[in-house]
């Protein structure tokens, strides 16, 4: 299934899409499957594969930290794509730095993504400015090339960026890295609304900060059509390296939470 059938299965569900991230080999390949499998269980709509790189300029100290376990563990690009070619059921999204896109070829890492199923990509570190090459590559593959927007968007900056987005657009709900907080940003509706008034036809995905039911239930009010979540699921895994079993448990239990969130909503037609 690709990211716009989703969309549209939950829409007609009354349902806003619950995306998960996890780093893709934290703390075992082998462990991977198994990790997103209890996270689908649970509800999850959507999973976002972090493809780890040794400098992630977005991610906050828990996904640091992941992405270092999965190093160490032997994640690299080919053991990424083989990987997810094992995940099946679900929408897949790659997320992952540039220099790692650009090391292997736009063109053959467009292709890899699109040959092990993966229908979305997110390149935190790519501005929008310098993404041309990339994109007619991930649209000659059919990889929608997902780009982020925040609070400190120009407006210009903003219309070009809807215009060659697809897939859904990502949201980031707060200034700073990727990690757990108390509240979501007062900002989130403003700039939602800011979106909207420019297009009201891609999916708005709500990011950073996200990490208990009530952070979802505040960005569905404030207009999001999806929230990602990321360092909550990969903290459960941090912290119960040790219990396989009571890692998955805990996984799936936390996806099931969050999933009860997002159901039971107006969506927008």
């Amino acid at each position: 299934m690709r990211i716009e059938e989703k969309f549209g299965e939950l829409r007609g569900k009354k349902e806003r899409a619950l995306i998960g991230f996890v780093i893709a080999g934290d703390p075992t390949p082998e462990d991977t499957i198994d990790i997103v499998g209890a996270m689908i269980r649970g509800g999850v709509d959507i999973i976002e594969l972090g493809l780890p790189f040794s400098d992630p300029i977005a991610d906050g100290p828990t996904i640091q930290k992941a992405g270092e376990r999965s190093l160490k563990a032997g994640m690299n690009s080919d053991v990424f794509f083989e990987l997810v070619k094992k995940i099946e059921g679900i929408p897949k999204v790659c997320l992952t730095y540039y220099n790692l896109v650009l090391r292997r070829g736009l063109d053959e890492f467009a292709r890899d993504c699109s040959r092990s199923g993966i229908d979305g990509l997110i390149v935190p570190d790519l501005p929008i400015e310098e993404a041309g090459p990339l994109l007619k590559a991930c649209r000659r593959h059919k990889v929608n090339l997902i780009f982020l927007v925040a609070q400190t968007t120009t407006e210009e900056r903003l219309q070009r960026i809807l215009k060659d987005s697809s897939g859904f657009l990502y949201v980031v709900s707060l200034l700073g890295v990727t990690g757990v907080r108390d509240h979501i940003s007062s900002g989130l509706k403003p700039l939602l609304e800011r979106i909207k008034q420019i297009s009201d036809e891609i999916p708005l995905a709500v990011g950073f900060g996200i990490s208990k039911e009530e952070h979802v239930s505040e960005a569905i009010e404030a207009g999001a059509d999806a929230v990602i979540v990321g360092s909550a699921f990969v903290r459960i895994i941090e912290e119960n390296i040790g219990d396989r079993e009571k890692m998955l448990k805990g996984l799936r239990y936390f996806s099931r939470r969050l999933k009860k969130a997002t159901q039971n909503v107006r969506c927008r037609t």
